[in-house]
This record gives C-alpha cells, structure tokens and sequence, in this order.
C-alpha cells in the first residue's frame, strides 16, 4: 500500500522499533465529517496504532529512565513522543484517544478491526482478548486502498460464565455498566491491595488472550494511574 511518502509496511517497520503494533484503518466517506490531515484539509484516510500484551513496556521503560520522575501521564507522553516522529516521518496527522474534544477511537477500531466491546467494555479481540490497546492514529489526506474488514468472532458471544463478571469484590462490571467510585475507592482501600499489585481481577478472569495477559508489574502501573496513587 503505498502513500505520497512511503509505504504501510515501513510505517509498520519504524513501530515496530518501540513495540507497536498497527491495529488496521479506513478511508472516511465522501458523506463523513473528517478530522483535519497534517496540512489542516480534511483527511482521507485513518491507521490505528497500538499494541498486543505487554510487547512496548520495555521500550516504554528505558524512554522513562531519561525523564523527570514527576512527568505527567508518562505513557502517554512516550506514544506521542514514538507516534509524533513517525507522523513525520510519513507525512500524517498524529492524534491520540485523550487529544481534547475527544475522537471516536473506540468507533474507529470498532470499524478498522470489526471488534465489538466486551462487558468490561474493553473490545474483545479474537485472538488478544483483552489484553491489547489503542495508543493513537495516523491521518492521512491519501486515500488508502483498505482489504475489507472481515466480522471478527466475538469471544464473549461463546462464553457462557462469564467470570468477568463474577471475580470482582465489589461488582464493578454489571449489567447498568461501570460503578466508577465503588471501584475507585476499593482499589484505594486496605482491601484493594491484590487489585493494586496484580491488576483488574474481572479482567484477569477472562479466559481468552491469556498468552497476552500483561505481566502483574504493567497492570499495576495501569491500576495506579487509573487511581492516581
């Protein structure tokens, strides 16, 4: 697939250097609403970037070794860092899920891979699990020969026990969705520690991806910013 300045694979090539991983595109309709190119026209064409399991933390690591110990959101720092230069690179739009108003990454993937969302709402990949992300897109204003996506299986249309919603303590997951301050002040409390040290135990329940399950160090780095401790 070739752009104005290189080709997929070697975008491919210069991700693979940190640990990420492409996770599929699409080119916007004539009829969509598109968010501005690397020039500020509408763009054309949209490549997700993210990871499988745990493969960028060491990456990630040696990137945090050279900071400042207080940097702020230092994941996403280092994905705009690594994405930024290969927007460059390439000749895109870099954009990430926390850039302010928001993009519809979750809808993006949903449409680039054909996922659908777990009851964690964490999307369900076939062969992830759980245990992948989306670290930010690349925007181009060419259009991109895409292959048709293909419905992927959904995993959790086959799980009859669903033991993501049966291991946490304080029921975070149910079926009136996420109780974000019951989850939140468990994790903070003297009862939290497992969820702190090894990560979401709803999560770990899931029995598909395991081979990706993040290892109890990048989980509990996860569990810490998500409870600011």
């Amino acid at each position: 697939m070739i752009l104005s300045r290189g080709t997929v694979e070697e975008i491919a090539a210069a991700l693979a250097a940190n640990g990420l991983i492409l996770r599929g595109g699409f080119s916007f309709g004539d009829d969509e609403t598109a968010p501005a190119g690397f020039s500020g026209g509408p763009a054309r064409s949209v490549l997700l970037i993210g990871q499988a399991g745990a493969v960028p933390w060491p990456h990630f690591q040696r990137w945090r070794e050279r900071q400042a110990r207080d940097i702020a959101n230092p994941l996403d720092s280092w994905s705009r860092e690594v994405i930024g230069a290969v927007a460059q690179e390439f000749g895109a739009r870099a954009v990430s899920p926390s850039d302010r108003p928001y993009l519809p990454f979750q809808q993006w993937a949903m449409r680039a891979e054909r996922l659908k969302p777990s009851p964690l709402g964490i999307l369900m990949h076939p062969t992830y699990g759980l245990w992948h992300a989306y670290r930010g897109a690349l925007l181009f204003e060419d259009e991109l020969p895409f292959p048709e996506a293909h419905e992927a299986i959904h995993l959790c249309d086959t799980c009859v026990d669903k033991p993501c919603l049966k291991s946490c303590p304080v029921d975070a997951y149910s079926g009136q969705g996420f109780a974000h301050e019951a989850c939140l002040g468990h994790v903070r409390g003297h009862s939290g520690e497992p969820c702190r040290s090894g990560g979401c135990l709803d999560r770990n329940a899931c029995p598909y991806g395991t081979d990706y399950r993040y290892p109890p160090e990048v989980q509990a780095f996860h569990m810490a910013a998500f409870a600011k401790l």
